[in-house]
């Protein structure tokens, strides 16, 4: 959760005037972790096992990096950050509604319903009723529902489709994909000079932690207590992104900040545990 929370500090920073063009840093942040996961994989033997499920590989990178990444770049231009926020934070409802429509009925457990539920009211309470106000674009809306669908459904599909498949191996290959995909866009919006040290940082800091180790240990994760459960990371997102906010960017604490917080813990952990009955 505290990977997937320090993206959004150290895209601001990056994306500051002197630094990269969003689409760029899509594609560098991808790429370096790509360059960093591949060898990895390459010395513990994982890759031959990958391109025995690579269509299905490919697949996941559409609809959990291509897919969103570009939806996400497109919808926030026309709507709040934490309209946006507040958007992401579905991924669980998807996740479950996908989950059950594929047969795990143990998904609407009581425990886990209320807890996402009660971390869904503090998430909005931490990025503000505000957020909701003023004019915010439907089709920007839809972009951003689009890119959390993908965020749910992806997981579910490829342990599903690759249930043995270790996770650093999808990731990499993913990742190296993805590249791919957006090379046109990073040779189009190269920079012309040298970014300042600030933006070129947030770039290597970027790749590496919540790129490539956050992606890995998130399907540890999904391996530990399966994917509807671990979707329950996006709460923490929220509020790991706002704490640092208020740390780092000097942002206002505000009293539904510190409702909210609480809230969240308490939803992530009632619909994260495991139940006594399986």
């Amino acid at each position: 959760g505290f990977l997937w929370g320090i993206p959004y500090l150290f895209i601001k920073i990056a994306v500051d005037p002197g630094g990269f063009q969003p689409g760029f840093l899509v594609f560098a942040r991808v790429s370096l972790g790509a360059i960093f996961l591949i060898p990895l994989a390459v010395k513990r033997g994982l890759l031959q096992e990958a391109m025995k499920y690579f269509r299905w590989i490919l697949l996941y990178s559409i609809i959990e990096l291509v897919g969103p990444w570009y939806f996400l770049s497109s919808g926030e231009r026309h709507v709040s950050s934490g309209l946006a926020g507040l958007l992401i934070a579905t991924v669980p409802f998807w996740s479950t509604i996908a989950a059950s429509m594929l047969g795990d009925k143990t998904v609407w457990q009581s425990h886990r319903i209320f807890g996402m539920v009660i971390g869904f009211v503090g998430v909005i309470l931490v990025v503000g009723l505000e957020s909701l106000r003023g004019k915010n674009s439907g089709s920007s809306i839809a972009l951003i529902l689009l890119a959390a669908l993908g965020y749910a459904i992806a997981p579910i599909m490829i342990r599903r489709k690759a249930p043995t498949l270790n996770g650093l191996a999808i990731n990499s290959v993913a990742m190296l994909i993805t590249a791919i995909i957006y090379i046109p866009v990073g040779i189009i919006q190269f920079p012309h000079a040298l970014p300042n040290a600030k933006s070129i940082w947030s770039l290597i800091i970027l790749g590496v932690f919540p790129t490539a180790i956050a992606f890995v240990l998130f399907f540890q994760v999904i391996v530990s207590i399966g994917p509807t459960r671990a979707s329950m990371i996006t709460y923490i997102n929220t509020a790991v992104a706002v704490l640092l906010g208020i740390l780092v960017l000097n942002e206002p604490l505000t009293l539904g900040i510190g409702l909210g917080l609480p809230l969240i813990l308490i939803g992530s952990y009632l619909s994260g545990k495991k139940s006594s009955i399986q």
